[in-house]
């Protein structure tokens, strides 16, 4: 029976000191590293065993893995399951090498636990061959080593330590998982066990070393040489684990624990988080990021957690057309700063564990200046990462510092910042103007109508924009077909501050979204319903940051429980099909899909649903700002990219019409280069639908219900 020598038992105890105490030694420094980060607006450990609970079970269930590349997370499942199993397996097999016992099939649970490891042994080595081919000789996987060759990229993955790091962790776990599997095919040899029906991966190779006539003694030698193989190599492996991308199997369920959270609810990714803004008023203030130490301390476990998937910089807008802008690199090369600035084993006390400041700006290596500014906010990084990444949130935080503290931005800003100062609203159109949408309409506001049911929340889009003032006239006379009992703010509204918060003026975003609050909260409304995304993300997501906390619905969805309740007449009126354009504060930020969708089916339509729908939905461009600034230098803009699409999907229809639920989208998709002379209507579902009621007046089949002028719908989105 197997058994290690003295003399090899005592070298592998000196071998795991040495090599356990170096990666003890590490893995303090990153965790020194990452406490460096500022602390977080919001609380990350209330609620611990709920916490702790999610996070299994994210963990357990690989939820977030799977939500995208659904074959690559078949095989990266195998791995992980396999790997989890694996802490029980090695240490088995560590007590069989120092205590001479074999573990064997002839009990229910050793049964259970051998073919349980051989299973999981093929399943690992299946998945890391297929992985290391993948990334190595395919076409898909070499996109996982490219980047715009104008992102910035650090100095270490500039000298291919992306693809050394995934050479040396796969050529790891291969040998490491291979020589245990070859150890175990010796081991049936050895018993004289072979074959053993509750491992039938051993066997066959069992079976195929019998070929080879090995002696005992050749037997002998090769148990140690492959206990050696599969124990040693994770001892050596252990210091580059804790600074390699495999150290993501430590840190992912420690992100998945520490999500951002109110009220014990997951927090959509379209809230940013609230800044403290008390230091301004300091000698020496401080907001925003400029260092990595800047950054709240969940996001410096984001650069640990990254797996360097490039799963976010697929999915990113900017990327996809030209841009510099990588949300992947902005973690890797996070990460690889933070590995120089923990040092190496031989210094005692690195200056940055030590309290100093980081000696580079984030823009000086982690990102540059041209994508900090690229960014839509559109979510779609942080909806994709499989280790819950907050990349999104690292930008605006380094837009605060350029904004508040460097005073350097794109100069286009400048006159949405002055609009909304002096007028409230970006477009700096007189707040005398605001109710100019509403010519022809009886639009009653709070003044006329105290104590209405809806309060309708226009928006400056709609309030100023000729295209979006379409939208508010369309829901308004639907608001009235339905006898709703609504009022308008009028003068009283401003702009909700989603433009200067995603542009990093977190200092007016506070200054607009107190003067709202305070107005909304003297008015307490039962319900406010918003024809903008954006401005109904602000409203019910951020501003109970703020103290103002109110039951918020788009549009879309009120109208869904109008039809549904009978109180707004629909007919089948509409011939041909219709497309649908996810917003993205709409879908990715607020989950609301289903009833825009359900909305075009009571008009008549049938649904053509674009290739990139619902949460993996590809932004119009306008977010984070972009609406009011020049678009990023690029091979294209980012409408005609998603105009493309749509012009495609409808191709061939006789009534070309995409459907939006947003303002925003609206006025990009209709002016973007692409969509002159497509033939292509963009419409708001609002517009739609009064369409759809007009014509059914005409025909005399619907007339407006007759209902008390008191009706309202109550509700949340």
């Amino acid at each position: 029976m197997f058994e290690l020598s003295l003399l090899e038992k005592i070298a592998f105890i000196l071998v795991a000191g040495f090599f356990g105490s170096w990666a003890l030694l590490y893995f303090a420094r990153i965790y020194q590293a990452i406490a460096r980060g500022s602390a977080d607006s919001e609380d990350r450990f209330d609620n611990l065993p709920n916490r702790i609970g999610a996070a299994l079970w994210a963990t357990l269930l690989q939820t977030r893995v799977f939500r995208d590349r659904f074959w690559v997370s078949v095989l990266h499942a195998g791995i992980f399951f396999g790997f989890t199993y694996y802490l029980l397996v090695n240490v088995v097999d560590g007590l069989e090498g120092f205590f001479g016992f074999h573990v064997q099939s002839n009990t229910w649970y050793t049964a259970l636990y051998l073919l349980s490891a051989d299973l999981l042994t093929g399943a690992i080595l299946l998945g890391v061959i297929s992985l290391w081919i993948r990334r190595f000789f395919t076409s898909s996987g070499e996109k996982t080593f490219s980047f715009n060759p104008r992102t910035l990229l650090h100095e270490a993955i500039q000298n291919g330590k992306i693809r050394s790091d995934s050479g040396i962790v796969s050529g790891f776990i291969t040998f490491h998982v291979g020589m245990r599997f070859l150890g175990q095919g010796l081991k049936l040899l050895e018993s004289g066990t072979n074959p053993d029906l509750f491992q039938p991966f051993a066997s066959l190779l069992a079976g195929a070393l019998t070929t080879l006539g090995l002696s005992e003694q050749a037997l002998i030698s090769g148990l140690h040489f492959t206990y050696w193989g599969a124990l040693g190599s994770i001892l050596v492996f252990l210091p580059y684990f804790a600074r390699s991308k495999h150290i993501h199997i430590a840190t992912a369920p420690i992100n998945y624990a520490l999500e951002r959270r109110r009220d014990g609810q997951v927090l959509s990714s379209g809230v940013i988080p609230l800044m403290d803004l008390s230091s301004l008023e300091q000698d020496e203030p401080k907001v925003g990021a400029l260092r990595l130490e800047d950054l709240s301390f969940p996001r410096l476990l984001d650069a640990y957690a990254c797996i360097q998937c490039n799963r976010c910089q697929d999915v990113c807008p900017a990327n996809a057309t030209g841009k510099a802008l990588s949300p992947a690199a902005l973690e890797i090369n996070k990460r690889m700063e933070l590995n120089s600035l923990i040092g190496s084993p031989f210094e005692l006390r690195p200056s940055f564990l030590a309290g100093e400041a980081s000696p580079r700006p984030l823009l000086e290596f982690a990102i540059n200046e041209e994508s900090v500014w690229g960014c839509t906010t559109c979510g779609a990084c942080m909806q994709v990462c499989p280790v819950q990444d907050e990349q999104m949130l690292d930008i605006i935080d380094i837009r605060r510092e350029r904004v508040m503290m460097a005073g350097e931005f794109p100069k286009q800003l400048q006159t949405a910042f002055t609009g909304m100062e002096r007028q409230g609203n970006p477009w700096g159109i007189s707040a005398d103007k605001r109710m100019d949408w509403a010519d022809g309409l009886t639009v009653p506001t709070i003044d006329q109508n105290p104590n209405p049911d809806v309060l309708y929340w226009v928006g400056c889009a709609a309030s100023y924009d000729p295209s979006a003032q379409k939208v508010s006239r369309s829901f308004v006379q639907l608001l009235q077909a339905a006898n709703v009992n609504f009022a308008v703010l009028g003068k009283k509204e401003s702009c909700t501050g989603d433009t200067a918060r995603r542009s990093g003026n977190e200092y007016l975003y506070q200054e607009l979204a107190t003067k709202n609050i305070a107005t909304l909260n003297s008015l307490q409304p039962k319900l406010i319903v918003a024809t903008c995304p954006h401005c109904m993300n602000m409203i019910g997501n951020e501003y109970p940051q703020l103290g103002g906390n109110y039951t918020v619905m788009h549009h879309t969805t009120y109208l869904e429980q109008l039809v549904s309740d009978k109180l707004l007449a629909t007919g089948d009126f509409s011939s041909g099909n219709v497309t649908y354009h996810d917003p993205c504060y709409l879908g990715r930020h607020n989950d609301v899909y289903d009833a825009p969708r359900e909305n075009l089916r009571s008009l008549g339509f049938d649904i053509l649903e674009l290739e990139r729908s619902r949460e993996k939905s590809f932004c119009c461009g306008a977010g984070g700002s972009q609406f009011w600034k020049e678009e990023e230098h690029g091979t294209e803009r980012i409408s005609d990219n998603r105009m493309r699409e749509i012009k495609q999907t409808v191709a061939g229809e006789a009534t070309k019409t995409v459907a939006v639920g947003c303002p925003f989208c609206k006025s990009m998709l209709a002016s973007t280069p692409e969509a002159q002379d497509s033939g292509v209507a963009i419409k708001d579902i609002a517009e739609l639908m009064l369409e759809n009621l007009e014509t059914g007046r005409s025909k005399g089949v619907i007339v407006s219900p007759k209902v008390p002028s008191s009706i309202g719908i109550s509700g949340d989105d």
